[in-house]
Parts: C-alpha cells; sequence; structure tokens
C-alpha cells in the first residue's frame, strides 16, 4: 500500500505539473532576488549564502504543504485509502515520502546551481548537500502534522503557518550554521548529527501525529 500511494501521488504530479514546480519556482525566485536586493559582493553573499537558502527552503516546503492532504480530503479518497489500508499511518506517511520526492529533492538539486550564484565554495557543498538531506526530510514530515490538523479548513495558509513555523527553528538553525560553519573553516559534524537526531524522532513520531489528526478529521 506505501509504494502504490508515492506511485500514484507521483503519477498525479506528472499529469500536473504546476503544483510541484510552483514551490520550486518560489526557492529559485527568492534565492535570486537576494543578491539583488542586498548586494552582488561575493564576500558579504558568502557570509549570508545559508541563511537565504535555509529561509528560502523552508518558505518552499511550506508553501506545498496546504495541498498535501486536502485535495485527497475533499474527494473522499483518504476515506477510500483508509478502507483499503486499514491503515491511516501507512497513508500518512506514504504522502510524506512523496511531498519530499515531489518538493524536498528537486530543491536540493537546485541548491547546486544556487549555491555558485550566492557564492558558497565547492569545498562546502558537500555541507550544504548533507544538511539539505538532513533537513528537509524532517520539514516535510514535522509540516504534514499542521497539514494534517488544518486539512478541515477551507482557509487554513496563515493557521497552518502558525502551527508550524516554530517547529521548524530547530531545523533552519542548525541546517544554516552546519553550513557556515564550514566556511569559516570550523567542524560542521556536530549540526549533521543534531540534524540526522531530528530527522529520526521525526520519523519515529511526526506519522503517528498526523494519522491521529486526520483521524479526528475523518470522525
Amino acid at each position: 500500500m506505501l509504494i502504490t500511494v508515492i506511485k500514484r501521488d507521483l503519477k498525479c504530479v506528472s499529469h500536473n505539473l504546476s503544483s510541484s514546480v510552483q514551490p520550486i519556482g518560489f526557492f529559485i525566485i527568492i534565492t535570486s532576488l537576494f543578491p539583488l536586493a542586498v548586494t552582488p559582493d561575493p564576500k558579504v553573499l558568502q557570509g549570508i549564502a545559508p541563511g537565504i537558502i535555509w529561509i528560502s527552503a523552508l518558505l518552499a516546503t511550506l508553501l506545498a504543504l496546504d495541498t498535501l492532504f486536502k485535495e485527497d480530503f475533499v474527494d473522499g479518497t483518504i476515506d477510500q485509502m483508509f478502507i483499503v489500508a486499514n491503515s491511516l499511518y501507512v497513508v500518512a506517511f506514504a504522502r510524506i515520502i512523496s511531498h519530499w520526492l515531489i518538493s524536498g529533492l528537486p530543491l536540493i538539486l537546485m541548491c547546486l546551481i544556487i549555491a555558485f550564484m550566492l557564492q558558497i565554495p565547492e569545498h562546502s557543498l558537500d555541507a550544504l548537500i548533507v544538511s539539505l538531506l538532513l533537513g528537509t526530510p524532517t520539514l516535510s514530515l514535522v509540516g504534514s502534522i499542521g497539514a494534517a490538523l488544518t486539512v478541515g479548513l477551507r482557509y487554513s495558509g496563515v493557521l497552518l503557518a502558525l502551527i508550524t513555523l516554530p517547529l521548524y527553528i530547530p531545523v533552519m538553525i542548525f541546517g544554516a550554521s552546519c553550513i557556515s560553519a564550514d566556511l569559516i573553516g570550523l567542524q560542521w559534524s556536530g549540526q549533521a548529527y543534531l540534524l540526522a537526531a531530528m530527522l529520526v524522532l521525526s520519523i519515529t513520531l511526526a506519522p503517528f501525529a498526523t494519522a491521529a489528526a486526520l483521524r479526528i478529521n475523518i470522525n
């Protein structure tokens, strides 16, 4: 059932590319505007690049969260999935994986281009990729809880942001710190371990919390 739901989501994306391209386009626009708004000076850009990338990644992930469960909730697809799988945990976990594959993974690939535009040196690309590989799945996992809690609301964007943004702050801080430490020649493994710990904790708890929130809305 897990693989079936993921395949279905990816197939739906192929028929509706606008919904998946929107967060990536938002990420590219935000990161591209910063050098124009602040300064093109390489030293200044290099210093603020970690914050720019992580704030943009956070907001792009948040933009894609509102539709994580809403369309399937409105047309009754989640009810049917629950009947077939007999477990909202499987449905929730599958949708979270799909969300990351659609919005998080392309974002990481785009960062390789954005990094050079923001004057991030090649030796710091490892820290950039590792921080995003560990951090963006956590954003999807934690954000799914807020998306499930607000799935029954017609206009849930603001409330969803209020629920998820405070939970995103630790991930953003350690993700940006991971890159910043490498830029100034310090070890960044400590920040990476903390991001990995957050990811493990999120994988353990977030799907259960998301499933519980969906069950409340279904009942």
